[in-house]
């Protein structure tokens, strides 16, 4: 066959947790049993209701075809609904909500609709590696901004401004932020704004965590003006246990929803029917539904912070979202060390921060995603390996 990959790839490395399961695959076929508490893949199933309104769509003829790119009204009335619920925000339906295949294909569309060959986009130090990924493979360069511990994750708008911002078209932002657990604030949104509009940089804000561990959701679009500097993108992946399903959502201005649709139109043909039917009934649940999955969680998390204890790391109890962010003890060289270390010496894994950048490399990241008793079979290895070599 002629020719070799396309530049576009150039630099854009394996996903990290996709090289890291097929690692740990060979570990569990060679008779390991790895604990896997890295990746944040809800391991709790949707509301029985959800299901339900999946199975009865599905039975029907009609429900088969090629959908709208749009997605249809029953599914973006729902996401105005629980916008106007939940955030307090009020949104077209019509015209201000994209429903997309996962708000991960967003990541994509936006970048690919807004970037280019010269273009530039602030992308935050940690923070999603997928960020990294679309803005190289629109022809754009990353310019990368360091949260920091002492200044409680959150940009640095002073020195940011001090920099040469003007090939930046877009800036990624994501609060409560993954993956230190930083929880959003009313204050840090509108300075967020703020900073788009005095620099006519377009604001893409990506709130997949807004309902785990967290009481008090919050929209970037809460902030008065937002609409015209900010795109949102939510998803139900975690909010609602849906991660396999592939829905979300992007909600803006008219103008940037067409713009972005120009682009999504030819890359899908639309979702599954009865996948929108479901995902309306998810998004009408009550808070009684957040409650129970939170309750769970809160559970898991204190086995967290003992696994953690357990490992000579420290943590803040405040953060919110479906991981702990933990910095690592002074002796380790960084999170990679320790994360082989537990991964091959006590067959547990945990993800090393520096896959989020520089930024994390003195930290490690521990998903929620187990039940209980998973995290004590890890806390017994841990304890159990402990004791071992203790007696040596």
């Amino acid at each position: 066959m002629k020719g070799t990959i396309a530049n576009r790839l150039n630099g854009i490395g394996e996903y990290y947790f996709s090289q890291k399961l097929r690692e740990i695959d060979q570990l569990n076929k060679a008779g390991k049993h790895i604990i896997n508490l890295g990746i944040g893949s809800p391991d709790l199933p949707p509301h029985p209701s959800v299901i339900e309104a999946l199975q009865a769509k599905a039975q029907l003829p009609d429900s088969h075809a090629y959908q709208s790119y749009k997605g249809q009204p029953v599914l973006r009335n729902a996401i105005a609904d629980w916008y106007k619920n939940w955030y307090r925000v009020e949104l077209n339906p019509d015209t201000e909500i994209l429903p997309l295949l996962g708000s991960k294909e967003g990541i994509m569309h936006i970048c690919m609709t807004y970037l280019g060959e010269g273009d530039e986009a602030l992308v935050p130090n940690p923070g999603y590696p997928t960020y990294t990924s679309a803005v190289k493979l629109s022809g754009a360069t990353p310019v990368y901004y360091e949260l920091k511990e002492s200044s409680h994750w959150v940009p640095d708008f002073a020195e940011l401004e001090k920099t040469d911002l003007s090939k930046v078209k877009i800036m990624w932002v994501n609060y409560p932020h993954m993956p230190t657990g930083q929880q959003a604030t009313e204050k840090l949104f509108r300075e967020i704004v703020d900073f788009g509009k005095r620099n006519q940089i377009l604001i893409c804000h990506d709130n997949p965590y807004s309902f785990i561990l967290n009481d008090k959701p919050l929209s970037i679009l809460q902030v008065p003006g937002a609409l015209e500097i900010a795109l949102e993108l939510n998803s139900l992946s975690k909010s609602q246990n849906m991660a396999g399903w592939r829905v979300g959502m992007l909600c803006g201005a008219s103008e940037r929803i067409n713009e972005v649709l120009t682009f999504k139109s030819n890359m899908d043909s639309g979702m599954f029917l009865p996948v929108q039917y479901a995902a309306a009934k998810a998004l009408a649940l009550g808070k009684e539904w957040y409650d129970a999955i939170n309750g769970i969680y809160a559970e898991r998390r204190k086995k967290v912070f003992e696994l953690l204890d357990l490992l000579g790391c420290t943590y803040h109890k405040d953060q919110v979202g479906m991981f702990v962010w933990a910095s690592i003890p002074e002796d380790i060289k960084d999170g990679y060390e320790l994360s082989d270390k537990v991964l091959y010496d006590k067959n547990v894994f945990i993800t090393p921060g520096g896959i989020f950048g520089t930024a994390g490399n003195r930290f490690v990241r521990v998903s929620l995603c187990g039940s209980v008793e998973k995290f004590d079979q890890a806390i017994q290895r841990i304890i159990g390996n402990r004791k071992d070599e203790q007696t040596k």
